[in-house]
């Protein structure tokens, strides 16, 4: 623990920060994982269930089919199965999309939380260890003044030591973290595009089937609106 100590001491207020912010970017790539596992899908046969009992019409019992797992698509077919069953008329193929795409986004934004802060560090640290380089040069160069240049190496191993050792400490925590940000950012992409492709292809389906009304289809006629009303000149 002591060399610890005397490392950071070493290391100036500028390495102090690129360790704390270190820290915080370890906290960021562990919920990250976290969350990566928790989303895993448990069953892969829940889609199959999912579009026979769409297509079977029982969209209640389609939704609870996915209601175990906590990927993004699900979610997203949920809210399809859920507007497919409380629509007072089949919706357009269209209108699952806007659902899809509204679910989507907020399922999406909630996979990259942090992910932005990690970007930032990864390009932070590295400018971080430059200015402890040229903090811990400017104090070299001043005790080199202060002693009116009659200095030896061990005296101004301090200010090098510190310079080197922010550089060092900078480029340590910035390549890891912009390592497993594209890391991270690859699995964002993933569950995105598994979230298209599936819900597209249970769209297909329904669509094939019949089961969504066509884009141009008649809405149900307004209360108090005869449908059909028509005056014809004599």
């Amino acid at each position: 623990m002591q060399y610890w100590f005397s490392f950071l001491d070493k290391a100036g207020p500028v390495g102090l920060i690129i360790v704390g912010i270190s820290v915080v970017a370890l906290f960021i790539v562990l919920d990250r994982l976290w969350l990566f596992h928790r989303l895993r899908i448990r069953d892969s046969r829940c889609f199959h269930r999912v579009r026979k009992r769409a297509l079977e019409g029982a969209y209640i019992q389609a939704g609870e089919e996915m209601v175990k797992e906590r990927h993004p698509l699900a979610a997203a077919l949920r809210g399809i199965m859920l507007r497919m069953a409380t629509a007072r008329r089949p919706p357009t193929r269209i209108e699952l999309e806007k659902t899809t795409s509204h679910i989507g986004a907020r399922e999406i934004r909630f996979l990259e939380r942090f992910l932005p802060s990690l970007f930032l560090i990864s390009n932070v640290a590295p400018l971080l260890g430059l200015f402890g380089t040229v903090t811990g040069m400017i104090k070299a160069f001043q005790t080199i003044q202060n002693l009116g240049g009659k200095v030896d190496a061990s005296v101004l191993a301090g200010g090098i030591w510190e310079a080197m050792m922010t550089t060092a400490l900078g480029l340590g925590v910035a390549i890891p973290a912009m390592v497993l940000h594209n890391f991270l950012q690859g699995k964002v992409h993933k569950a995105a595009d598994e979230l298209k492709e599936q819900s597209c292809s249970l769209l297909d389906a329904l669509e094939d089937a019949g089961c969504l009304s066509a884009p141009g289809a008649p809405r149900l006629a307004a209360v108090g609106k005869p449908a059909g009303d028509s005056r014809e000149a004599g």
